[in-house]
């Protein structure tokens, strides 16, 4: 099993979520974040004065999947969320060891 975790911009999560959802996966869990990577914030005006804002709102996408359905769901993940600008965001992929389902013990790929 894997983990996949995203981060995109906000405005692609039901794009994204569309996009899983052709390939067959339903379940994941959305975050609310904040972060920034090479854009580095920008600056806004408020009531006349200039502010810097170093962290833009993002999404973060939690998924944990069998190894068969992950080239897909990042591929999906990718092409839904691509603006190609800067800042579209991150996919990382990792390891889990086990899954338990609480109501029913279910362990492993079952659990998910």
């Amino acid at each position: 099993m894997k983990k996949i975790e995203a981060i995109i911009k906000p405005f692609k999560l039901e794009e994204v979520k569309d996009a899983l959802g052709e390939v067959g996966i339903e379940g994941m869990t959305v975050t609310e974040v904040k972060g920034f990577g090479r854009q580095k914030g920008h600056t806004e005006i408020y009531r006349g004065s200039e502010y810097t804002v170093d962290f833009l709102p993002k999404v973060k996408m939690e998924l944990v999947l069998a190894d068969s359905q992950v080239e897909a769901a990042v591929a999906a993940i990718c092409k839904a969320a691509k603006t190609g600008k800067i800042g579209d965001g991150k996919v990382f992929v990792s390891n889990v060891e086990e899954a338990v389902r609480i109501r029913t013990d279910e362990k492993g790929e079952k659990a998910v």
